[in-house]
């Protein structure tokens, strides 16, 4: 059974034969499934480590993690049961989930138009991959900038030293149309380095060289302040740029790519296809780049970006305060992409940036609610979200990432929007003011009202440094981190019957470890307090499973601690026994609906009428066999009595295989109760009590 995070998430989510395939993001695990239907919400939810668990629309679903999540991914796609589970890479019967979305609400906006849904998850899964390296350049940028105004290092161009360091992280910005059209391709199911490869020709030596070639003529841009070329090739007119830095042309190419590609496969023998597909891709699709796809892409941008400068020039206030309000619905539903994009694009044509300041205030106002959640999780002291609230606002301030409050937190409690939006409005407004009233000045001398910035970075207190007029950007970002903040803490992000509910689970948490530790040296009292609830039933067999839970097999029973299972023994899947079996007949342990039967055999979910609800694992990692040496008896669904046959099993096999023949049987819904007592130590017949529950 599950001995880490990767393998409880895998069972919770229906078993590695429930996955079509598994990729990730910055903060969250992104699940195809073959049937949704099988996940277990609840358990997810309660999963340590598990941030939050959101369905998604066609069996798809997303899991956050936070900072973490590429290990968990790792570790999921290195369990032997998912051998063959298709990852990032791999095909699927249907489109791969790649989804940017966490939350109900975007199930709810997405998925009505379809080619809407396909247009923004290509646009993200063609950024997502590289969000670490922009990450990592970000911050480099916003340290070289720190030390030159602390004057640690000089501003000298010419220094070789200086060359270097800018080296590191303008590397990844030239090169960034490579990045995004090896992505884009892949997300298209086309080869991806076939993409970079194309997008390379637009910025080699040679191409860039023909700028000054005798033959060309060349334009300057004077509101860009860029230079049009255009040169005479084989007769025909083609448009230069400098496409280093662009990400519209590569979203475009690569869309070309993908339909070029797969037409061409359609019509080249599949034995010469390795050759002539990626010969012929290179040729059409790089002339159609070259001649017709790289000045159309760079003409959207540009026009864009002039489109957005216009309105910061000429209604900075308006700009400044839409922006930050904006965000919070955009971020969940995955449309705040196209900003990003543009930011790119603003600095690659303008030189600099003026969305990224006012979207600092948004993500500060974000990390101020978190805060306070975190505040009255310490206040209330309410471990789980205080480990969630924690780690969420480390994310925030230190990586500029928003995802871990958002889906961990924020859509959660809706009241906390209502707060947060005040944080919003009232930093753009500050952002608004002194943007306005003490402007910018970019390296061409340009005057610019707002926050401005030349690196695309993320919004954390790690990058303030890259923000020209900084002291009104770090202003900005104060009032609305602390009205946020204030507000939470003033009013709450909980409704009073949230609030009740997790001030009751919180004593109710208390109570049963106290009665943990009174339950290891005293037998347990015998529960007889739910049998006249259940009186009224016709099945004597439901009103005895509700006070006790018989043994599945017979065996000699001991603790969870001594199974060997760390899953088990932690309690994460509610207090049990482990049964060291003597016979091969495993037996429903209470009488009540089968919810799980494994198609392996080795594990059964069963809730009683009166929600009950035991898990009877047979044996430790057996679902590695695959259903050899198991023999089950029932269905999901169906409805057994205590007694009733489950499975027959060959433990000698399982002993053959290197397996333990331990079966484990708990209590899923533990806390729900006011005592679940095991009897260990003893040797038990099939229907003979195990398990005390007392309500």
């Amino acid at each position: 059974m599950a001995d880490s995070l990767a393998s409880q998430i895998i069972t919770a989510i229906g078993g590695p034969e429930n996955v079509r395939s598994l990729t990730h993001c910055a903060t969250r695990l992104r699940f195809e499934l073959v049937d949704a239907s099988k996940v277990d919400q609840n358990s997810l939810e309660h999963t340590q480590g598990v941030l939050g668990a959101v369905p998604q629309s066609g069996d798809r679903y997303q899991i956050v993690i936070g900072g973490g999540v590429a290990t968990v991914y790792e570790n999921i796609m290195h369990l032997p049961e998912m051998a063959g589970v298709g990852g990032a890479s791999a095909s699927s019967d249907g489109q791969k989930s790649n989804a940017d979305v966490k939350a109900e609400a975007r199930s709810k906006a997405r998925g009505k138009v379809a080619w809407l849904d396909s247009f923004f998850e290509y646009l993200a899964d063609s950024f997502r991959p590289i969000l670490g390296v922009l990450l990592g350049a970000s911050i480099i940028i916003a340290l070289v900038n720190l030390l030159i105004s602390l004057n640690v290092i000089p501003n000298d161009e010419a220094s070789a030293g200086w060359v270097f360091v800018k080296a590191i992280w303008k590397g990844v910005f030239y090169f960034l149309p490579i990045m995004v059209a090896y992505n884009a391709a892949k997300k298209l199911k086309v080869d991806p380095w076939l993409g970079g490869a194309i997008m390379a020709i637009l910025m080699t030596p040679q191409f860039t060289g023909l700028m000054d070639a005798k033959t060309t003529t060349c334009v300057e841009n004077a509101a860009l302040g860029t230079k049009s070329c255009t040169a005479n090739i084989f007769g025909l007119p083609m448009a230069l740029s400098d496409y280093s830095g662009n990400v519209f042309v590569p979203l475009l190419m690569a869309a070309v790519l993908a339909l070029v590609c797969h037409g061409l496969k359609r019509i080249i023998p599949e034995s010469v296809q390795l050759v002539f597909v990626p010969f012929f891709c290179m040729i059409i699709v790089g002339a159609l780049t070259a001649f017709i796809i790289g000045p159309i892409g760079v003409w959207v941008g540009n026009g864009l970006g002039v489109g957005l400068s216009w309105m910061n020039t000429h209604a900075p206030f308006i700009f400044a305060i839409i922006i930050p309000m904006l965000y919070p619905f955009l971020v969940p539903l995955g449309l705040h992409w196209p900003l990003n994009a543009l930011m790119l694009m603003n600095i690659q044509t303008l030189g600099y940036d003026f969305i990224q300041g006012p979207m600092g205030v948004w993500n500060f106002a974000c990390f101020g609610a978190t805060a306070g959640v975190l505040f009255l999780a310490v206040r209330d002291k309410d471990k789980d979200m205080r480990q969630t609230a924690l780690g969420a606002l480390a994310a925030g301030l230190l990586g500029g990432v928003s995802e871990p409050s958002l889906y961990g937190i924020h859509l959660r409690y809706k009241l906390i929007y209502k707060r947060m939006l005040v944080g919003c409005g009232l930093g753009g407004v500050v952002i608004a003011i002194l943007g306005w009233l003490f402007p910018s000045v970019t390296a061409a001398g340009q005057t610019v009202h707002g926050v401005t910035t030349t690196a695309f970075a993320f919004t954390s207190l790690l990058t303030i440094p890259v923000f020209n007029q900084m002291w009104v950007y770090a202003v900005s970002i104060a009032v609305s981190f602390l009205t946020s903040f204030l507000l939470i803490i003033t009013f709450d992000y909980r409704t009073p019957e949230q609030k009740a509910e997790v001030l009751a689970r919180v004593a109710d948490g208390q109570k049963t470890a106290v009665s943990s530790v009174e339950a290891k040296g005293a037998a347990p009292a015998a529960a007889t307090a739910t049998a006249t609830a259940t009186a009224t039933k016709t099945e004597a067999p439901a009103a005895a499973a509700t006070t006790v839970v018989n043994a599945p097999v017979a065996g000699h029973v001991i603790s969870l601690d001594e199974t060997g299972d760390p899953v088990f023994a932690s309690r994460a899947l509610g207090e049990g026994v482990g049964i060291q079996p003597a016979d091969s007949t495993v037996v429903a342990p209470v009488s009540g609906v089968l919810q799980t039967v494994a198609e392996t055999g080795h594990a059964f979910g069963i809730k009683t009428d009166d929600g009950v609800e035991v898990l009877v694992h047979v044996g430790i990692d057996t679902v590695k066999m695959n259903g050899e040496g198991f023999g089950v008896k029932v269905k999901a669904n169906e409805h057994v009595n205590a007694g009733d046959t489950l499975v027959v099993v060959d433990f000698d096999k399982v002993k053959e295989a290197g397996y333990s023949t331990t079966t484990l049987m708990t209590v899923l819904n533990t806390v729900a109760f006011a005592s679940v007592a095991p009897k260990t130590g003893v040797d038990v017949k099939a229907g003979e009590s195990v398990i005390d529950i007392q309500r």
